[in-house]
């Protein structure tokens, strides 16, 4: 098997798969024979190897048994091979679909304006920085108001991104030169009387597994390190649309699962000593300490 060839994670949980359906996978030999595919530079799996891979593990086949494994693990691995040749863009949206309307019933399919009551009596505070525990909707009226530019907020975001940051382990890439072109936009757009609604100008961060064409996207994970998706994630593209600032990418478990990710973990604000737990820790932990107007999660 040429080395590489069905290296990653869905091959080698196909693989395992295969043999757990054999009854082997409470033994040590699917991982010992995957660690030989890797190392050989054979095109496919031999009854050979089976064997070295099984007086490692302590298990003996017949070879009858032998046979029928390399007949079957051999299909297994050129499956992989024809799905790695199939290219996917990212844009591709996955084979599933859930549709929860009953088939008698039907909903409106054109778009409408989201509105909201705007809050009275929002007045900036002598120092700005007591506005970053504030909802969006207060931040978004003095915005809206002009009390208060996007630069100002993104300032002011940026430099709590910065100070408390690593101490919560919960930001893995500052976008600071983004943020600030963005926010320069929306002030000019506002200026402008182009006043796009209430997240026009609120500096947001985004959990790492949305992809922003100009930075990472690590998913938390080390062999993703320095993984850069050259598209935007929808919602990415579409809170760009609606005038939000975008300050930083934030934590998550590697591959989505709990706190620890490839930096560190990410922890509770209110207890350092704690994780933040949950796939999204990055964002909760931001949003909980002040250092975004909003975050996304999933």
């Amino acid at each position: 098997m040429r080395q590489g060839s069905v290296e990653g994670g869905l091959g080698r949980r196909t693989f395992m798969s295969a043999l757990a359906a054999m009854g082997l996978g409470a033994t040590a030999l699917p991982a010992v024979l995957w660690g030989r595919i890797q190392e050989s530079q054979e095109a496919s799996l031999t009854a050979e190897m089976i064997n070295d891979a099984a007086r490692v593990s302590g298990v003996e086949f017949s070879d009858e048994k032998l046979e029928l494994m390399v007949e079957d693990l051999n299909r297994t691995l050129r499956g992989l091979e024809q799905l790695r040749e199939v290219e996917l863009p990212n844009s591709v949206v996955p084979a599933v679909r859930f549709d929860p309307v009953l088939p008698w019933k039907s909903f409106p399919t054109e778009s409408t304006v989201f509105r909201y009551t705007r809050p009275r009596g929002i007045q900036r505070p002598a120092s700005l920085e007591e506005v970053a525990f504030w909802p969006v909707t207060d931040l978004a009226e003095l915005v809206r108001t002009r009390q208060v530019t996007s630069t100002e907020l993104t300032e002011m975001y940026l430099a709590r991104l910065e100070r408390h940051g690593p101490t919560l382990e919960c930001v893995i890439t500052l976008t600071a030169d983004l943020a600030r072109r963005q926010a320069a936009r929306a002030d000019a757009e506002i200026a402008r009387g182009h006043y796009r609604g209430p997240l026009h100008g609120i500096p947001w961060g985004g959990k790492d597994l949305l992809a922003e064409k100009e930075y990472r996207t690590t998913w938390g994970a080390k062999p993703y390190e320095n993984q850069q998706i050259p598209d935007d994630a929808t919602v990415v593209r579409r809170l760009e649309e609606a005038g939000a600032v975008l300050v930083a990418k934030l934590t998550l478990g590697a591959l989505a699962q709990g706190d620890v990710w490839f930096g560190g973990r990410t922890n509770n604000p209110w207890n350092i000593e704690q994780g933040s737990s949950g796939s999204s820790a990055g964002p909760a932990s931001a949003t909980i300490a002040g250092l975004v107007g909003f975050s996304i999660g999933s």
